[in-house]
C-alpha cells in the first residue's frame, strides 16, 4: 500500500466513478504515489461495467490539482533515475485517462495548474467555476514540459493559444480559458457538483 494512498479518494456513485485528489493542504499537489494510485483507481473504473462515466475533482474547494508536489522533489526527483520513474508514472496515468473508453469529466474548482492542467486536458470535458484559474508555470520554474501534454493542449486550444500559455507561464481566468476553448462550461461554485452530476 502506498504511503499517500489516502490522498486519492475513490467513490462509486451509482453509475459515476469519482476520483478525488485529496491533498488540500498543498492544493492537491501530486506526489509519485498519488499518480500511481490514481492510475489504479482509474483502471478499476474502466474495468467495472457498472461505471458509465468518470469524474475527477479536487478536495478542499481551493484547487483541482495545483501541479506537482514540490516538497517531494528532494526524494522523488533528486536523480535522473528518480525523474524518469516520476515521468513514467505521470505519463502512464495521463495516457490511460486520455484513452479511457468511458466519458471523463474534469470538475474544476480553484487552481488547475501544471500537472493539474495536464490531467484536465486528458479528460473529455472540463467544467469549472467562475473563480477557477489555469496555467503552466513551468516556464517560470525553468522546468521542461512533456510533449504529450503540449500536444493535447495544442489540439484543444490551437497552436497560438498553446504557445501563449506555455511561453508566458501566467495564470488565466476561467473566462479566458472558456474563450480559448480550454473549458467547456463555467458555472457558479454552488452549482458545480450538481451541474456535473446532471451532465
Amino acid at each position: 500500500m502506498t504511503p499517500d494512498i489516502n490522498k486519492i479518494l475513490s467513490k462509486k456513485d451509482e453509475r459515476i466513478g469519482r476520483i478525488i485528489f485529496n491533498n488540500p493542504e498543498r492544493r492537491n499537489a501530486m506526489s509519485l504515489a498519488m499518480w500511481q494510485t490514481a492510475k489504479e483507481v482509474l483502471q478499476d473504473f474502466i474495468d467495472d461495467p457498472e461505471i458509465r462515466v468518470i469524474v475527477l475533482s479536487g478536495a478542499g474547494g481551493k484547487a483541482f490539482v495545483s501541479g506537482a508536489d514540490i516538497s517531494k522533489f528532494a526524494t522523488e526527483r533528486a536523480t535522473v533515475e528518480d525523474t524518469q520513474r516520476y515521468n513514467k508514472a505521470t505519463g502512464a496515468t495521463s495516457d490511460l485517462l486520455s484513452t479511457c473508453p468511458k466519458p471523463t469529466i474534469a470538475q474544476i474548482q480553484g487552481f488547475c495548474m501544471g500537472g493539474g492542467l495536464a490531467l484536465a486536458l486528458c479528460c473529455d470535458l472540463r467544467i469549472c467555476t467562475e473563480a477557477s484559474q489555469f496555467g503552466l508555470p513551468a516556464a517560470k520554474l525553468s522546468v521542461g514540459y512533456g510533449f504529450g501534454g503540449i500536444r493535447r493542449l495544442a489540439e484543444i486550444v490551437g497552436p497560438g493559444f498553446a504557445r501563449e500559455i506555455t511561453f508566458t507561464g501566467r495564470r488565466f481566468s476561467a473566462q479566458e480559458a472558456e474563450a480559448m476553448g480550454l473549458v467547456n462550461r463555467i458555472v457558479s461554485e454552488a452549482e458545480l457538483v450538481s451541474f456535473v452530476t446532471d451532465y
